[in-house]
């Protein structure tokens, strides 16, 4: 598992810290994993340096979890991931993932405030977040940008958007990743058709280095609700 003392991914202290963490558990251990993070989630956005907090398992494997997170310092961030329960994750961690832990950092583009990170789906709603990552080519990282620059505030004014981020990952800048949270899958469905992602897909058709750009793409089931 990498170790956080690799500072060369984090942002310098004092400035916010996003981290993304991928775990695929063995067979057998998915409930115990699930319930270690969810301790972890929830004691993380009790935390005032905590930005957002949340766990999530892949729809269409329930066996790759994610922890995202989003901190206000490197400090903040590395407290918590030093407390006990994250120690007991890394324990779990050693012996029973099918690999290694994934950990990455990203420097968001378009940076919304704590309390828009923390707004809540609504009790009728059905939430999906996606997550896409962008692998694109050399000299056009640039032009994806500004699309999604252009883009983001019509994105985030859907009805059916209740946050909508675009991230650079931090190791390589030609790679993003993208997260967004439905209220629903017809929320999301309507998203694909909404005028305004026409030039975000004219970009991933042609401006990338895999195609077809689906296969970037992750479902995610929220597990860890958040806990006031």
């Amino acid at each position: 598992m990498e170790k956080l003392s690799n500072a060369k991914h984090l942002a310098y202290n004092g400035e916010e810290v996003t981290v993304l963490t991928r775990y695929e558990v063995k067979k057998g251990y998915k409930k115990k994993f699930r319930k270690l993070l969810r301790k972890y989630v929830r004691q993380a956005i009790a935390d005032k340096r905590n930005i957002m907090a949340e766990a999530y398992y892949e729809q269409e494997n329930p066996s790759i979890l994610w922890v995202i997170e989003r901190w206000d310092s490197k400090s903040g961030l590395e407290t918590r991931r030093n407390g006990a329960k994250f120690k007991l994750i890394k324990l779990l961690a050693e012996k029973k993932l099918v690999q290694p832990a994934k950990t990455i950092y990203v420097k968001d583009l378009e940076p919304i405030s704590k309390k828009e990170w923390r707004r809540e789906p609504e009790e009728e709603d059905k939430p999906i977040t996606i997550m896409l990552f962008v692998d694109s080519k050399a000299g056009t990282e640039g032009a994806f940008k500004d699309v999604y620059h252009r883009a983001m505030p019509q994105f985030r004014g859907e009805p059916g958007v209740i946050n909508y981020q675009l991230s650079q990952l931090e190791e390589d800048s030609t790679q993003f990743v993208t997260y967004e949270k439905f209220r629903s899958e017809d929320a999301f469905q309507y998203h694909l058709s909404f005028p305004p992602i026409q030039p975000v897909i004219d970009y991933l058709n042609t401006s990338i280095k895999k195609q077809p750009f689906q296969t970037g793409l992750h479902r995610l089931i929220a597990f860890a609700p958040k806990k006031r």
